[in-house]
């Protein structure tokens, strides 16, 4: 009985000692923000995702890529044909010449979104042996994806930030970056916003916050374009399935009464 209660006692110390070594090894969840695009009846804030576009264009584009869009879809966002073009206007692509050889030619609503590099190993090359990952599915392929990526945009803190024991146990050195939403905390992306890293056209105040609010707004668009029409689509098929639960109800009740 002895050496069952003392085995017993070892197997409940090692669970506890490997409980708190779990604990102290997660990472803190971000914050959960209302989103406009979320439940049954959300739908996108157009305006958000158009300033999102911004974002992405003047910061994210240089290394990240958006393959499975094209810049005519950014119609989709409430802009015009010639508002596209214009914001393309000082794009170029690599195509062809009647000739065959490689050229730089002006993108056309009917392109893809451009690629910041080549190639997978071109882009590994210039970020440290890893490419950045391609944004057009990403706020779906991340668990709780909003809120993780607003919270990975947000959530750097300066070297001269950390407490003594932060920098210690996850040894950061000053050329580290510090994320407290990343698993493990330091992440090889630097910081990639910052208040009044753009000029919004319309003259919203951008801050850090409002800046990762509006790119993660446009990602959760490119990641599911079509995402209004789904939710329409639901509420239809579910008004249709009422009333034809309700005929049924009616004929039911006209079968089997007693008064033909």
């Amino acid at each position: 009985m002895r050496k069952l209660l003392a085995t017993g006692a070892i197997a409940l110390a090692a669970l506890a000692t490997g409980a708190v070594a779990i604990a102290a090894g997660t990472t803190e969840q971000p914050p959960q923000k209302k989103w406009h695009f979320q439940g049954p009846f959300g739908t996108f804030d157009r305006a958000a995702a158009q300033r999102g576009y911004q974002v992405y264009q003047e910061v994210c584009a240089a290394c990240h890529s958006l393959q499975l869009l094209a810049y005519r879809n950014l119609m989709e966002l409430g802009l015009t044909e010639n508002q596209v073009k214009d914001l393309i206007k000082d794009i170029t692509v690599p195509d062809l010449n009647d000739d065959g050889q490689p050229i730089d030619r002006p993108a056309r609503p009917s392109d893809r979104f451009k690629k910041p590099f080549p190639n997978q190993a071109a882009a590994a090359a210039a970020n440290n042996g890893k490419a950045p990952p391609d944004l057009s599915v990403i706020v779906k392929a991340r668990a709780d994806g909003p809120n993780y990526l607003h919270g990975l945009l947000t959530g750097y803190v300066p070297y001269d930030k950390l407490t003594p024991e932060q920098i210690k146990e996850f040894a950061v050195t000053k050329d580290d970056n510090f994320n407290k939403y990343f698993p493990g905390h330091k992440i090889a992306m630097a910081a990639p916003l910052a208040d009044d890293k753009v000029t919004y056209a319309d003259g919203t105040k951008a801050t850090t916050d409002q800046e990762a609010s509006d790119v993660v707004e446009f990602l959760a668009w490119a990641s599911e374009p079509h995402m209004e029409d789904r939710k329409r689509t639901g509420v239809r098929v579910i008004l249709f399935l009422l009333a034809l639960a309700g005929f049924m109800y009616a004929v039911k009740r006209m079968v089997w009464s007693d008064k033909h």
